[in-house]
């Protein structure tokens, strides 16, 4: 079964009433988010994000809210069966239905993740995310999967690290002190590390599945949160709201 066909089954199996998909009341209104309105003021000024690499979208659901980060940012409005009709062939259009999920699923109370810290969070995230990794796996090689530069320095002191980008100006840059390598190289990293630690913005830009490796997989921040949920996934966000 297709990837995103599969998590489409597993949330209509949650979520059921043609009130909920069809009524004009519950349209999902989708729009790109500033930096500020996304992670504030951090301590940290080299996060995507900042440098206008990413951009985070944001669906409201009866006034209940889901990110999503994405590099095809835009407006969105529709019922929330009209999201899933629409055709993933895209980034753009896979970050409306990934943020619609994480909206709608924190509306009927499955998930409380769905929104970005801000702030010093992240690097408070990223502390704990070194203590987190120690009680569960001890002192395991990782392979990281996206750039995500405060919880590389945080790591970079504690584990063996190997990182891969998809971000071209980073490929042979020093980041956080750490080579990011090409994505030529992920499957080479994937079988060095004993764990995978992935941004779940793979889920956006349809690079997640061949991460699902027999190895621990864990996700990191917003916008896996409801397809984590749906699909079992391991998910790690400290500080998201």
């Amino acid at each position: 079964m297709d990837f995103y066909q599969e998590i489409k089954e597993k949330f209509c199996q949650l979520i059921k009433g043609d009130d909920v998909w069809s009524s004009r009341i519950n349209v999902v209104n989708i729009r790109p988010l500033t930096p500020q309105e996304a992670i504030g003021n951090p301590e940290r000024d080299d996060f995507p994000l900042l440098r206008g690499k990413e951009v985070m979208m944001q669906a409201d659901f009866k006034g209940s809210r889901g990110q999503a980060f994405t590099d095809m940012p835009g407006n969105y409005s529709g019922t929330l069966r009209e999201v899933f009709e629409m055709p993933l062939v895209n980034n753009f259009q896979r970050a409306i239905f990934t943020a619609s999920i994480n909206a709608v699923l924190r509306y009927f109370k499955f998930i409380s993740k769905t929104v970005h810290c801000k702030d010093k969070e992240p690097t408070e995230c990223a502390d704990h995310l070194k203590d987190y990794i120690k009680e569960r796996f001890g002192q395991p090689r990782i392979a990281f999967i996206g750039l995500q530069p405060a919880m590389i320095a945080a790591l970079r002191h504690n584990f063996e690290i190997r990182v891969v980008d998809l971000d071209v100006d980073n490929i042979g840059e020093r980041k956080a002190g750490v080579l990011v390598e090409s994505v030529s190289k992920t499957k080479d990293i994937l079988s060095w590390g004993d764990i995978v630690l992935a941004t779940g913005t793979t889920v956006v830009n349809d690079t997640l599945t061949p991460l699902l490796i027999e190895k621990p997989v864990i996700f990191y921040g917003v916008t896996i949160s409801g397809i984590a949920y749906l699909m079992g996934y391991e998910q790690y966000c400290f500080c998201s709201h």
